[in-house]
């Protein structure tokens, strides 16, 4: 499996919304790459990035909206090969803590930097691989496998690197896990350097990367975490003609759509002024309609 390409930082920058990676001397970046004709968003990520973690509302929201317009690949990046560098002042886990409190009240979405002091990640990439098996099973699944790891290692300070964590993860969503062990061995670790080689060619530097692709060529980029207006931009200027689906945005039917919302996330699919939105989620679990997991930065409501 590829594991030269070191990551320069695991810091990443609020103001500019990404998190970094070295810039790659890989004589492959020459190489023609074969794009859909239909348009396709290639989405570069990985599992820790908490830029990646700050987009969840655009995404969403871009999906209830433009769905049935385009459809998203999932790439894995690779961010954090393992901890045999020292660099941007991050040289061990610990030094992580801090910086994931900092950007999660400025992305205003819960993250809980005492995974790095209590509960460590020796590595992004065996999530990562496992992100990859779960997609050879059932892709839409492994959409929902993202999210459910991603509520794990943000909030729950959960260890996604441990076996036994993805284990469970597979079993929650009803998946077969000696299939899951099967590829997490071979094929799985194929695809994700598939990713990584894929990731060269598009010249990733960052994480979130986006590429909107329509009819073999890369018509619009987004970098980094955006307002929800650059999504729809870049979208638009793909597919001019895309026409908005309304939908409805009653709490229910938001919560049909998507299982757990953080507030950011429900003020953004609502259209609600966010200063109300935590006193509308909260009342609606003092009424026991919706389960509410606090963090020390912030909390995840669920339907029941």
């Amino acid at each position: 499996m590829t594991n030269n390409s070191k990551l320069k930082t695991l810091l990443c920058d609020p103001e500019s919304g990404v998190c970094e990676v070295p810039v790659s001397q890989n004589k492959e970046n020459e190489q023609v790459l074969k794009l859909e004709e239909q348009l396709t968003i290639h989405y570069f990520t990985d599992p820790i990035c908490s830029s990646c973690w700050a987009i969840e509302p655009q995404l969403r929201k871009l999906k209830l909206e433009y769905g049935t317009t385009f459809s998203i690949e999932y790439h894995m990046g690779g961010l954090l090969p393992d901890w045999s560098y020292n660099s941007g002042g991050i040289s061990k886990p610990a030094d992580v803590a801090q910086h994931w409190d900092e950007v999660s009240a400025y992305y205003d979405m819960p993250i809980d930097g005492d995974l790095w002091l209590e509960n460590p990640l020796h590595s992004s990439y065996p999530p990562s691989i496992a992100f990859k098996a779960v997609q050879l099973q059932d892709p839409k699944k492994a959409v929902t496998f993202m999210r459910l790891i991603r509520e794990k290692v943000f909030l729950r300070k959960e260890n996604i690197a441990d076996p036994l964590v993805l284990e469970t993860s597979v079993r929650e969503l009803g998946l077969d896990v000696e299939k899951f062990h099967q590829d997490i061995e071979f094929k799985a670790r194929l695809l994700f350097d598939d990713d990584l080689r894929l990731a060269q060619l598009f010249r990733v530097r960052s994480f979130p990367s986006l590429f909107f692709v329509s009819k073999g060529e890369v018509k619009a980029q987004l970098i980094g975490s955006k307002p929800y207006s650059f999504f729809e931009d870049a979208l638009l200027k793909c597919l001019p003609t895309a026409e908005k689906t309304n939908y409805s945005t009653d709490w229910e039917t938001l919560f049909g759509y998507y299982p757990s919302l953080t507030a950011l996330e429900y003020s953004v699919l609502a259209n609600m002024d966010r200063s109300v939105t935590e006193n509308f989620l909260n009342a609606l679990s003092d009424e026991g309609k919706l389960r509410k997991f606090e963090t020390k930065n912030g909390a995840l409501w669920s339907i029941k």
